[in-house]
């Protein structure tokens, strides 16, 4: 069925569509063999509040944007390979019902249906492109997943030393456990092959296990570019 659908007019017209509603700064979605299965609008869970989002799945990759009247146009778009996806259903949440967590590589973050048929169903199609999609690709998927940040407001301290954030004491985020720490607590950097190449901002803590498992790894190669702290410059 998904198949006879990708080579048809309409999806065709369907997807010059969705193409059209990024704009020019939009990546060309149009590609043999591809399907847009569905449309629709999910609450996304960012670092300060629940955001809506549009988001389109088709048969091998999921598209997503912020929206604009409506969502008559969309902007910021981000585009998941289909086989790169897990999910993880949830319980509903102080923010947000209907939840479920959509785990990749290089990002990972919550979203919320308005009501749990949607989700389900949203759920199930994701499910069954991801299952077809890895039948079809050779690729093997980057076994490592981001992690899912913690929002802003779940914390009024650091999650690492405790102390509490103010107008100067700001928030950030490391990128390996995705708690919401200070500044003193995240000077280090280190290179996530699955979210950058560069260095990014990592805990105190998190900095450590991953300089041990460096060295665990005993590799040859000199692994000093993946990793420094601002302690030692």
């Amino acid at each position: 069925v998904m198949n006879r659908l990708a080579f048809t007019v309409e999806n065709a017209e369907r997807i010059a569509a969705v193409e059209s509603r990024f704009g020019p700064f939009g990546k060309p979605l149009a590609k043999p063999g591809r399907a847009l299965v569905g449309e629709g609008q999910l609450m996304k869970l960012c670092r300060r509040r629940p955001q809506p989002r549009m988001f389109f799945l088709f048969n091998d990759i999921l598209v997503y944007g912020s929206s604009l009247l409506s969502g008559r146009w969309c902007q910021k778009q981000q585009v998941i390979a289909l086989e790169d996806v897990v999910l993880e259903d949830l319980e509903d949440g102080l923010e947000m019902k209907n939840q479920w967590l959509i785990r990749t590589p290089r990002k990972s973050f919550y979203v919320s249906a308005a009501s749990p048929l949607e989700k389900n169903a949203w759920i199930e199609h994701i499910l069954e492109c991801h299952a077809q999609r890895l039948q079809m690709t050779s690729a093997p998927s980057n076994g490592r997943l981001a992690a899912a940040w913690v929002p802003d407001w779940a914390s009024a301290i650091c999650m690492r030393c405790s102390s509490r954030f103010t107008v100067t004491h700001r928030r950030h985020h490391c990128r390996q456990c995705g708690f919401v720490v200070c500044s003193s607590c995240s000077r280090s950097r280190f290179v996530l092959e699955n979210i950058s190449r560069k260095p990014v901002r990592v805990c105190c803590l998190c900095f450590r296990m991953l300089q041990a498992q460096d060295e665990a790894e005993g590799s040859n190669i000199d692994t000093s570019s993946k990793h420094f702290s601002s302690t030692s410059l």
